[in-house]
């Protein structure tokens, strides 16, 4: 659950996939306005109400109590806001009306969450019902809930994600506009991935 709701300034797990995606649509210039704090997105949909209110809920059913941990790295302003875990996994809710998949932005949060932890991580998803999106206190149903453990990819993380989060929290902290240019002169400097790796223990 996030407590704070202001994203400027910080890049979360969540956000990944907009960082690893393409930086030239008006999708990723829109959320790059949150993230200077020019724009706020207040849009709360009916399912991320119910997935908000049933993720304590599935934690606690799950026997995870130690839930709502926040990492920051302020050299990156990665914000790293978890849902549950223990002594060493992570436990990310997502709850769904249909079947439901890993998806590629699902994998790349935890892959994110998995580097700023050092612990394993798992998804867990649960249906939720009709009923369910009315009643936010109906009894947990063991029978819908699913475990998906991630694996945790280094080439992904050193060689893909790194690399751009390091050149976006530069651009934030100048209040410049990412460009795949920029990027490319930056990426240049030889030792980046090193220190990178070094700082993270990649």
């Amino acid at each position: 659950m996030i407590r704070d709701e202001n994203r400027a300034g910080w890049f979360g797990a969540s956000d990944t996939a907009r960082i690893m995606g393409n930086w030239d649509t008006l999708t990723f210039r829109l959320w790059w306005l949150e993230k200077l704090g020019i724009r706020t997105n207040r849009i709360k949909t009916d399912a991320m109400q119910a997935g908000t209110a049933y993720e304590h809920r599935v934690l606690s059913f799950i026997g995870i109590s130690k839930t709502d941990r926040q990492i920051r790295y302020r050299i990156f302003r990665l914000r790293v806001n978890l849902d549950g875990e223990d002594r060493g996994t992570i436990s990310e809710v997502k709850t769904h009306k249909d079947d439901f998949k890993v998806t590629k932005a699902y994998w790349q949060q935890c892959q994110v969450e998995m580097l700023a932890t050092g612990k394993k991580c798992r998804i867990v998803s649960y249906r939720l019902t009709e009923e369910e999106y009315e009643n936010f206190f109906l009894p947990i149903d063991q029978a819908r809930i699913g475990y998906w453990p991630i694996e945790r990819d280094d080439q992904f993380l050193l060689y893909d994600y790194l690399p751009r989060l390091a050149y976006l929290a530069g651009c934030l902290r100048r209040r410049e506009t990412p460009t795949k240019e920029g990027f490319s002169e930056w990426s240049k400097f030889s030792l980046f991935r090193k220190i990178l790796s070094l700082y993270f223990r990649v």
